[in-house]
């Protein structure tokens, strides 16, 4: 059978892809490596409890608001989003507690009563962050986060605080871009939310709604080689030895592993592979997760960003103790007002994994496991400067590190969101849906923006390769 459109990878991206063609009519197949489609959207199960992988919020799910109609159209806003407080996300620096407000006004307002001498520069930043998607997306990439923060404010720890809530993103002042960082923040803004339940409530809707609609899904299904015929990808090859023909083909998968597997090109030339190849990468993440001893943590209906040091942008750069953590709680499905689960993260660079990079799942010994104990000792010493005793309420933990990222989705250095983008170099590290080839087309994290509100717009982009621009404009139209 040879299909319209072929998606290689399952995650997020590619599943809304394929969910978007199939609606419009395309017979779509996803080829997903796996032995389950989600990507860092799955979840995993433990003793009756199921664990995120790499969603925790999502921001902009409010009627009229910047993720809505995407979420409207993929039919995931019939799942039982549960909305945040209005201080949505809290950021200790320092020893002391600041809250992020929902409402661009009332962020303004409410931090500016922690930093009066602030007050009209936080309006003028509150004003860039709701007219971002209005604002020339050129003058946002050339411009660096951090510098921007620093011209605009006075005082140097409002420039760390509001970096603070943004392990959303890897806060690189040597190369972050302002677009990316105001994409980043601006939804969350609007609402926050998260799921009562866990991530792979997203993904079954979105498979579920691709087959109804006629597409297929097939997991263990690893492709080693897109086949080029007459300037065209023809079909995709298994390491199973099944053969894919298609018309169109969407990798949701690295840059540079999807430029590998074009092998012998007139189209893609050596000088784009050795473009993807040498890309960086963003840094990964050490993940904790906690169950809690049953009744023993009430709900906490925000998310905590909590920092050894004032200075923010650079923690992740020192060697030695985690220098920083985000601290996320599980809505309670049975509604008594205790958690049972609650995540740690922190950043992760992958020299600290370099030790152990040729090693395999369940064969890195013993000094990999005292590593990921100790990160996880510190991460829980850290989040108890704002939930004392929380160390005493855990059953068990499980602890995830960047090998675990690259081992399982395929990310490269285990990276947490894609390749690096960087304002010094925009043009170079800024990628479109677009590649020499012209039926072979990019999506997901290393695509324009990351995160699941950016990995959802840059679908709808990628699918407007293939629709059309209106076409897009119409159904994203609220």
């Amino acid at each position: 059978m040879k299909y319209d459109a072929i998606v290689i990878g399952s995650g997020l991206g590619g599943l809304e892809c394929a969910c978007i063609l199939s609606r419009n009519g395309l017979r779509t197949l996803v080829l997903e490596k796996g032995k389950q489609p989600g990507g860092c959207m799955q979840s995993y199960m433990r003793k009756g409890l199921r664990y995120d992988t790499g969603f925790h919020y999502v921001g902009g799910l409010g009627e009229g608001q910047s993720l809505h109609p995407a979420f409207r159209y993929l039919g995931l806003l019939d799942l039982p989003w549960h909305r945040l407080d209005e201080h949505f996300d809290r950021v200790t620096v320092g020893g002391r507690t600041y809250p992020f407000a929902e409402g661009f006004d009332s962020f303004a307002r409410t931090l500016a009563s922690h930093f009066p001498g602030e007050r009209h520069a936080l309006e003028r930043y509150a004003q860039l962050l709701s007219n971002v998607e209005r604002t020339d997306p050129v003058k946002l990439l050339e411009t660096g986060a951090y510098a921007y923060l620093k011209e605009t404010f006075r005082n140097p720890l409002l420039t760390n605080v509001l970096g603070g809530a943004s392990l959303k993103m890897e806060l690189r002042r040597e190369s972050l871009p302002l677009f990316t960082f105001l994409h980043g923040n601006s939804s969350f803004i609007e609402s926050s939310w998260r799921l009562k339940g866990d991530s792979s409530l997203i993904v079954r809707s979105l498979s579920d709604s691709i087959r109804r609609q006629g597409g297929e899904i097939i997991c263990g299904a690893e492709v080693e080689e897109l086949i080029e015929k007459e300037g065209k990808i023809v079909r995709a090859v298994c390491t199973d030895g099944n053969v894919y023909e298609g018309d169109i083909f969407i990798s949701d998968v690295h840059p540079a592993v999807t430029s590998s597997w074009v092998k012998r090109s007139g189209k893609m030339k050596p000088v784009f592979r050795s473009r993807m190849a040498r890309l960086e990468n963003t840094f990964g993440m050490c993940t904790v997760s906690l169950r809690i001893k049953s009744g023993t943590l009430p709900y906490f209906n925000w998310n905590h960003y909590v920092y050894r040091k004032p200075n923010v942008w650079s923690f992740c750069a020192e060697d030695g103790p985690v220098g920083g953590v985000l601290v996320s709680c599980r809505v309670p499905e049975d509604g008594n007002g205790y958690t049972d689960q609650v995540d740690l993260l922190t950043p992760m660079r992958w020299e600290q994994c370099r030790k152990w990079e040729k090693t395999c799942v369940g064969n890195r010994g013993e000094d990999y496991r005292q590593m990921k104990e100790r990160m996880a000792d510190q991460c829980v010493a850290l989040a108890e400067e704002v939930i004392p005793g929380l160390g005493g309420r855990v059953a068990e933990r499980y602890i995830s590190t960047p090998l675990t990222y690259r081992d399982y989705l395929a990310a490269p250095e285990g990276s947490a969101y894609g390749t690096r983008k960087d304002f010094r170099n925009p043009l170079l590290t800024m990628l479109s849906p677009r590649t020499p080839v012209p039926n072979l087309l990019l999506t997901g994290q290393s695509v324009v923006l990351h995160g699941l509100h950016g990995v959802t717009m840059t679908a709808f982009l990628t699918c407007a390769e293939i629709l059309g621009k209106e076409e897009i404009k119409r159904i994203l139209k609220d």
